[in-house]
């Protein structure tokens, strides 16, 4: 493979430098950034580069699997090599570096494997076997970092890395992910300072608009790719840019940074893509493709998890529906990263210009229901609202169904939904292996979101896996199928083309099509416990052909008349000619 051409990303780093910082500091930071860029050696990927219909990922901690006397990532890496092996291309690992609080997103050191989960060398392993993300949390750093530590003890390398603020600066049109208090007081050698924590008093923002900061991201993103990352995620990266006076969210500058790491891994491994993290509203959220050459290649599809609940626990798919027909991407070089459920809640700011206020009081009456916890921000005026849903998403669809069988049936439905749609796959550890929620957890570790984190003994899970009859077996067994069903036919391809085919109220309905239009596939999802008969225009499909074969039974349909009848959320996958 050629060397990556180094002529144009620079040439881009330096306009977005002077655009952000101006002609001298902007000289000054490009320069810094060259020297960086020059100290890191083209690289080249292990696996293949290019996305196809066999990608799928795994979101999971590194200890999420745990055996005695074995560092969890080595657990980890044996148990997906068993498990995952020709179902899973790509295993993202939640932060894995040491932290201090949030489960790892309170980074104390962004270039050193946390000691409690293994080394480099387990990252390398498990990357012998599976594409790998890593977390670059860009906006923030522990309170306990070394920067930070400097910062307290008056060292002049570090008295411009974070945001203090003095006097009282009208900060209300500042957009709160959490309801907590925006400054935290620090007491430092040169006195006491309000410093800006967005999201905790022990992560502390990172301050842009000291080119220094930036020069040292850009470093650990160029550190990640040569430690074997192919997809770097982003993590709350809407937040990075602060000026007072603004919401502090979606700043051009923002942008204009992302375009740089963007240019900066061009420029040494254009095979690593950028994955932007933003639980914002649908179309802040595709903001993020930039132009669809210059930011992210995949952008988190933040509005489904909430869509596809809405749509099960209610039998109805039309605003699904609606939502999907209005979904397209800037190039073919991005695409969505599709997920529904993760290590965070359910976000709710995602569908606030597509659901009704009622629809969403209905999602949060019906997660309370089930034994699920709701966390509130601040808007700008002060008031709280709710953010996140913290609920296990099987749990979550459980939402009146008559028995254990119908949930389950749900959540195959949901995640044939998940698979079918354009973009990567992403499936959470506890939703491939059958999780249920983790209300002990939340008791023992203070925070809601724990309900969906337990770590599992590697033993009691084999034990499990071993049992046909088990609901862990059950649902691995059918979201593997779905997962080599989907690698089967390239109509999956995360590019390929996809169209909303009009059906009835309560079946999802998508055409895909390969990036060459050579095969076609068309997804029926009934979402509803109900029978349903539906109409389907075959001659538009099919032509003069009147066979399809099922993806999933492997059977060939003759299709003779307009209907096909679905059992209650039964799920076709039919390839069609």
């Amino acid at each position: 493979m050629a060397p990556p051409d180094r002529t144009t990303p620079l040439s881009k780093i330096s306009a977005l430098c002077r655009a952000i910082y101006g002609d001298v500091l902007g000289a000054a930071a490009y320069a810094r950034l060259q020297q960086i860029i020059a100290a890191h050696p083209p690289l080249t990927p292990k696996h293949s580069a290019e996305l196809t219909q066999r990608d799928a990922m795994l979101i999971t901690y590194g200890d999420q699997v745990r055996a005695p006397g074995q560092p969890p990532l080595q657990t980890l890496a044996d148990f997906c090599a068993r498990h995952l092996t020709g179902a899973i291309s790509t295993i993202h690992l939640l932060p894995f570096y040491p932290y201090t609080s949030d489960d790892g997103f309170a980074v104390v050191d962004y270039r050193t494997v946390n000691p409690a989960l293994g080394s480099w060398a387990d990252i390398a392993r498990l990357g012998a076997s599976f594409r790998l993300m890593f977390d670059a949390v860009i906006n923030h750093v522990s309170a306990q970092s070394a920067w930070f530590q400097g910062y307290l003890r008056g060292e002049a390398q570090y008295q411009d890395y974070f945001i203090t603020v003095t006097g009282r600066p009208d900060l209300s049109r500042v957009v709160r992910p959490r309801a907590l208090p925006l400054l935290t007081p620090f007491e430092t050698l040169n006195g006491r300072r309000m410093v800006w924590t967005t999201f905790s008093a022990d992560q502390i923002d990172l301050n842009y608009a000291n080119p220094h900061v930036l020069v040292e991201m850009v470093d650990v993103l160029l550190f990640y790719a040569a430690r074997g990352a192919d997809f770097i995620r982003l993590d709350a990266v809407a937040y990075l840019w602060k000026e007072i006076g603004t919401p502090c969210i979606h700043l051009p500058n923002t942008h204009r940074v992302i375009q740089i790491f963007r240019a900066a891994l061009d420029a040494v491994a254009p095979h690593v893509r950028l994955v932007t993290e933003t639980n914002v509203p649908h179309h802040d959220n595709l903001t993020y493709f930039g132009d669809g050459f210059n930011e992210a290649q995949l952008v988190y599809n933040f509005a489904l998890p909430p869509l596809v609940l809405h749509t099960l626990q209610t039998g109805d798919a039309r605003m699904l529906t609606q939502w999907a027909s209005t979904l397209s991407l800037p190039s073919k070089h991005v695409t969505f990263l599709n997920f529904l459920a993760s290590h965070d809640g359910i976000g709710l700011n995602p569908v606030r210009d597509i659901l009704s206020n009622r629809e969403i009081q209905a999602l949060v009456a019906r997660t309370l229901d089930v034994g699920g916890l709701i966390s509130e921000s601040h808007t700008p005026d002060g008031a709280r609202r709710p953010y996140e849903m913290n609920v296990n998403y099987l749990d979550a669809l459980s939402f009146g169904a008559r028995s254990e069988a119908e949930t389950m049936d749900r959540f195959i439905a949901a995640h044939a939904i998940l698979m079918a749609m354009q973009g990567v796959p992403a499936l959470y550890f506890h939703s491939l292996f059958g999780s249920r929620g983790w209300p002990e957890g939340v008791r023992q570790l203070g925070h809601r979101r724990a309900i969906n984190r337990q770590k599992l003994d590697r033993g009691e899970l084999e034990h499990a896996l071993a049992e046909p009859a088990s609901r862990r077996t059950r649902l691995f067994t059918r979201l593997t199928h779905l997962l080599r069903a989907r690698a089967s036919h390239p109509a999956f391809h995360p590019c390929g083309e996809q169209r909303i085919v009009s059906c009835a109220p309560s079946v999802f309905a998508l055409l895909r099509a390969a990036p060459d239009d050579r095969a076609r596939a068309l997804c029926l999802v009934n979402v509803s416990a109900e029978d349903q008969l539906v109409q389907l225009p075959w001659r538009a499909l099919l032509g003069t052909n009147n066979v399809v074969r099922d993806l999933l039974s492997g059977a060939r349909l003759n299709v003779h008349g307009p209907s096909l009848e679905l059992e209650p959320y039964e799920v076709r996958w039919l390839s069609v000619p």
